[in-house]
């Protein structure tokens, strides 16, 4: 089991203490294999999606004030407008619904590189919550053990997030770049992982007047860690040294499926369409048996970090049901 675990219907699950003790062996191997894991479960939207996700304001719209209660920075619980105080500057407002433990190396990708480039581009995490006192209690831990650079915020508009951003609920993160009170770019991830830092790092980068963007490893792991293998989409580059039982299915299609039937959001009629999808796609064929019951055995291992209820009993009836089928042939 993973320590320090901030449980929550809103928040996801993440493992605080881990990412803040990254030079302790143990923990420095259970945060690597939620890397691995996340190539599963933590892909965000910029990799492959069927559908492209929309969030917030797009490139070339304006983008109009809001206010937040200033968790981490210069002005404690003091209520703020970041879109004024930018005063037209380049500027990064990352919005988040839920934070994962597999989103956390992008987060801290990203504040690094805001932290890098503070004199040419602010960059502001707002978390949007239901409970503002209970928001802001649990943000400030977050921020606190991830030790954020960034200015960090509570919406005041809670959930929703500010009304005149439309921002999308399925989406973890949102991440909306601007300049001249315009939108540069913009990212909707409904899954964010460590696999979408090269695109929104070298956005980023390019917004600050970068001409290269910065070494990631460096971003990820930062300077005097030891480094953290990054799994790569594709199959490509070192892959993250995974001490416990199962595996990320090799198969696209699998790993995709898998995927979102392990969304916090998927409601279980959604959840078990895409279970009988997946039983369905691997029946027949003992390579894919073998990779479904690998995933399924990684993901139970973690309890409930991921997947809602429902979907962890459910996965526990198919890997039982496939290891019985794969005894019998």
């Amino acid at each position: 089991m993973l320590p320090c675990v901030i449980p929550g219907p809103w928040w996801g699950s993440i493992c605080l203490r881990a990412l803040a003790c990254r030079g302790k062996g143990l923990e420095l191997k259970r945060v690597s294999a939620g890397l691995g894991l996340l190539a599963m479960i933590g892909m965000g939207s910029t990799a492959g999606a069927a559908e492209r996700v929309y969030s917030g304001p797009q490139p070339g719209e304006a983008v109009t004030p809001f206010r937040v209660v200033e968790v981490a920075g210069p002005a404690v619980e003091a209520e703020r407008d970041p879109v004024t105080e930018a005063e037209g500057g380049a500027v990064a407002l990352v919005f988040v619904h839920a934070l994962e433990r597999s989103m956390a190396p992008l987060l801290r990708a990203i504040d690094r590189y805001g932290a890098q480039a503070k004199e040419r581009l602010r960059t502001e995490v707002v978390f949007l919550v239901p409970d503002r006192l209970e928001g802001e209690r649990r943000v400030r831990a977050a921020s606190g053990s991830l030790r954020l650079h960034s200015r960090v915020g509570v919406s005041v508009d809670g959930i929703e997030g500010p009304g005149n951003f439309g921002l999308n609920r399925e989406c973890m993160m949102t991440i909306v770049a601007a300049r001249g009170n315009r939108v540069w770019t913009n990212f909707a991830l409904v899954q964010p992982g460590v696999a979408d830092a090269p695109a929104v790092i070298g956005a980023l980068s390019r917004l600050a007047g970068d001409r290269e963007p910065p070494d990631l490893r460096t971003l990820i792991d930062g300077p005097g860690e030891r480094p953290m293998a990054m799994e790569r989409r594709g199959g490509e580059g070192p892959a993250a040294v995974e001490p416990f039982p199962g595996a990320v299915p090799s198969d696209d299609r699998l790993n995709g499926l898998l995927r979102q039937f392990l969304r916090p959001t998927q409601d279980a009629a959604a959840a078990d369409r895409l279970l009988e999808e997946i039983e369905g796609y691997v029946r027949g064929d003992e390579g894919l048996m073998r990779q479904a019951i690998a995933g399924w055995e990684r993901v139970l291992h973690f309890g409930d970090r991921y997947g809602t209820a429902h979907a962890r009993e459910a996965a526990q009836g198919s890997l039982e049901r496939l290891r019985k089928e794969l005894a019998t042939r």
